[in-house]
């Protein structure tokens, strides 16, 4: 989940975070000033603390500032936050991040706490993120999202575009849209770049403006590899497909960077892309 929000400073004085003798903290500003940063921005101010104080922080946040904030963390940090926030309270959370970076947190905590926190989630989140859980990190399967849009192929531009319009809500990586056989088919057919379809006569069916040479990669692929495929292909993201050709996922060019980069180079990634 990528915040487009414009980065607001605040000067530190104001942020205020005293640590008392009983290990407390206050915090000087508001919740409301806090939550105007970016949330790249609260995640390091949050990291620049100790680990309690740094909870309190993301703890203090909404719901959804609080996903945001948490997605800019450390995968270590982020399951430690969650793993000793109230339970509820961190089902909704994870309810608000990305399927992929939700069962990032949820496979990096002990399996039981994974599974009640998985439960207490709304049906149409936890299906999302139960679906990703059972691949692994270092596969295009555990990189993937299940966040994409896919529309069938005999769709005109026109309702396609109408479609977009009414959809409740869009995936944040919305600069393919993938065509489908049909309304009840995953089969993946082409893709068509956001600004193609724009730009297309509305009364052409998909099928007449979309590209159907296809790079794609497959569950089990190798991680490293799929971020180098999105590289030499500069592709934003890359489908994964299972054995049928039906779609399951995208690895995004934000995951695959930061396979590519070094080390030293990731932490400042959500500034880059943000």
């Amino acid at each position: 989940m990528r915040s487009g929000r414009p980065v607001e400073v605040i000067d530190w004085a104001d942020v205020g975070y005293l640590a008392t003798d009983a290990a407390t903290v206050q915090l000087k500003s508001s919740r409301g000033k806090l939550a105007r940063l970016h949330p790249v921005e609260i995640a390091r101010l949050a990291e620049a603390f100790s680990y309690q104080h740094g909870a309190e922080i993301v703890e203090s946040l909404d719901d959804e500032t609080a996903a945001e904030t948490l997605e800019e963390m450390a995968a270590a940090r982020q399951a430690q936050i969650i793993g000793d926030m109230d339970k509820e309270r961190a089902a909704d959370i994870l309810e608000r991040m990305s399927p992929d970076e939700a069962a990032d947190v949820l496979g990096d905590l002990p399996e039981e706490k994974a599974e009640d926190l998985l439960n207490r989630m709304e049906d149409e989140e936890q299906l999302e993120v139960a679906e990703l859980l059972p691949y692994e990190d270092d596969t295009a399967g555990g990189l993937m999202t299940t966040e994409f849009v896919t529309l069938p192929r005999d769709l005109t531009v026109g309702a396609a575009l109408a479609r977009l319009r009414e959809m409740a809500e869009t995936p944040n990586m919305i600069y393919y849209l993938y065509v489908v056989e049909g309304e009840q088919s995953w089969a993946l057919t082409g893709v068509i770049t956001l600004r193609s379809l724009i730009l297309a006569d509305p009364s052409f069916p998909l099928e007449h403006v979309m590209r159907t040479d296809i790079q794609v990669a497959h569950a089990d692929d190798d991680a490293a590899e799929v971020a180098q495929k999105i590289s030499e292909y500069n592709l934003l993201a890359l489908p994964v497909v299972d054995e049928a050709g039906e779609i399951l996922g995208i690895v995004t060019v934000d995951d695959a960077i930061e396979i590519l980069l070094p080390k030293d180079w990731r932490q400042r990634l959500p500034r880059l892309l943000s």
